[in-house]
């Protein structure tokens, strides 16, 4: 029997007829609109109808998004609660770290955020009309930034990922659908709906559409990703789902790949200065592995202490394992609890592990809890690629260089403990693939009005046009080029 029912939202229309069952990553499922019978709706019919967004000027776009916020309050929008209600069911995160997300959704919509993240990513100057320069050849250019016709296939690991999709696409001008995740299936649909409710025949609503449809379905999709229906293809997800979305790509038709990345951190000597220091240090290691119960792509997974790994290095690294797993029990519910859905594999290897104390030391696990696993060499375990559900791998190293060896192009964050040596280190890794350094305890702490995964994804979902006048006594004509080799 379907749990709930997950609408189609369709340029301020909100549909609930043609109902078929799909399922979640849980055992629960949903009723939603048979997508191939409105395939042919989703897209805008003419891009010329895009020009109503341009009428509108960049204050009244805040004053829409900022006057939305105030309805998002979970308490009292009955579409917020019922997206919390059916997260609860679809979605493997805890109901207290839920509730977190959801809670949070109003700030996301607060004038001052919205107006950093229009500057900061953009430049609101160039969101709002034509930005003059001359260049050195003379000719005198005016450049803007417009919207595109962009599907957002967009993540499930809480709600403030599609608040952040529904902002980047108003400030931007952006005529947008959204791809609703079956982990969070009604969070988008929340925020649309209630747009809907405040300003029913406001562009912003006019150009917004939000449904679900199963991913892979290639009777559906290739009926819906061409470049005549979408310039932009914003994708969030795992590997599989992000390079399956791959085979649809062609010129006109752009993908901007938020891909599934793995986070690390980098603790320094300086952790065992004083009890004290050790303790402040496990207690930030151990928010960057809990936060979310670990499963965001921020999340520390491997810790690679510069310890040594000689007698008094191993009993350094044992020690800091023991403490971050006893702070790590103590973080708020808010943040971080026993995992609601746990990896039986990844269990049987952290107890395989136990039994092996000449390699390994396991802090926690028993009741599938989390633990801390550190290795007693300068290896990851051999399952570090499934660390998940609050458990994560001490490594202690004798040099930075054992580290860089770990790097790749899949890195995202990286925690680092002391500041000076994130500073030794931040010309460095990025070489090897490195994208986000932060300090130790706020690898989880996301700021969406900074670039993501090494680029700026709402730069990217502009189009950037070039308006130049060029005077032939000013810019070199090349009608005149046959002068100059006679």
């Amino acid at each position: 029997m379907s749990a709930f029912t997950v609408p189609l939202f369709i340029r301020g229309e909100v549909i609930t007829d043609d109902l078929v069952s799909f399922g979640t990553r849980l055992e629960h499922s949903f009723q939603a609109p048979d997508p191939h019978k409105y395939v042919n709706a989703l897209p805008l019919r003419s891009p010329a109808d895009m020009a109503d967004l341009y009428a509108l000027s960049f204050e009244e776009i805040l004053d829409l998004l900022e006057e939305l916020g105030k309805h998002l309050e979970l308490d009292q929008n009955p579409y917020i609660q019922e997206a919390y209600e059916a997260s609860i069911l679809a979605n493997p995160f805890p109901e207290s770290i839920l509730r977190t997300g959801y809670v949070g959704l109003q700030a996301m919509f607060s004038r001052e955020f919205i107006r950093e993240l229009a500057e900061t990513s953009v430049g609101i100057e160039y969101l709002e009309g034509w930005v003059p320069r001359t260049s050195l050849d003379g000719r005198n250019l005016r450049v803007r930034a417009f919207g595109s016709r962009t599907l957002h296939i967009a993540a499930g690991n809480g709600g403030l990922v599609s608040a952040v999709t529904i902002l980047r696409s108003a400030i931007t001008r952006s005529d947008v659908i959204i791809k609703a995740p079956s982990n969070d299936p009604l969070t988008a649909m929340a925020i649309a709906r209630t747009l809907r409710d405040i300003a029913p025949d406001h562009p912003i609503t006019e150009h917004l559409s939000v449904g679900y449809w199963k991913g892979g379905d290639t009777a559906f999709e290739e009926q819906l990703y061409k470049p005549e229906h979408i310039e932009k293809i914003v994708a969030w997800g795992g590997f599989a789902s992000v390079k399956h979305v791959t085979k649809y790509i062609q010129p006109g038709l752009e993908l901007i790949s938020l891909d599934p990345k793995r986070s690390a951190t980098i603790i320094g000597s300086e952790a065992f200065e004083s009890e004290d220091t050790l303790r402040e240090v496990a207690v930030r290691a151990a928010c960057d592995v809990g936060a979310g119960n670990q499963e965001g792509c921020v999340n520390a997974r491997v810790i690679y202490l510069l310890s040594g790994t000689d007698e008094q290095g191993l009993e350094r690294a044992n020690r800091l394992g023991e403490l971050i797993y006893e702070s790590m029990l103590q973080l708020p519910e808010s943040l971080s609890t026993k995992p609601k859905v746990v990896n039986r594999t990844l269990l049987e290897h952290v107890e395989g592990s136990r039994l092996n104390d000449d390699w390994y030391r396991v802090y926690g696990g028993e009741n599938s809890e989390g633990a801390i696993v550190v290795s007693q060499l300068d290896e990851p375990v051999h399952y570090s690629m499934m660390l998940s559900g609050r458990v994560a791998n001490i490594v202690p190293v004798d040099s930075i260089d054992k580290v860089t060896d770990a790097v790749n192009a899949y890195t995202q964050t990286i925690g680092i403990y002391p500041e000076s040596l994130k500073t030794e280190l931040r010309d460095r890794l990025p070489l090897f693939g490195a994208q986000r350094l932060t300090s130790l305890g706020y690898a989880a702490s996301v700021n969406f009005t900074i670039p993501q995964d090494a680029m700026e994804p709402v730069r990217r979902m502009c189009k950037w046009i070039v308006d130049e006048q060029c005077d032939p006594q000013q810019v070199f004509p090349l009608w005149q080029a046959s002068d100059l080799v006679r």
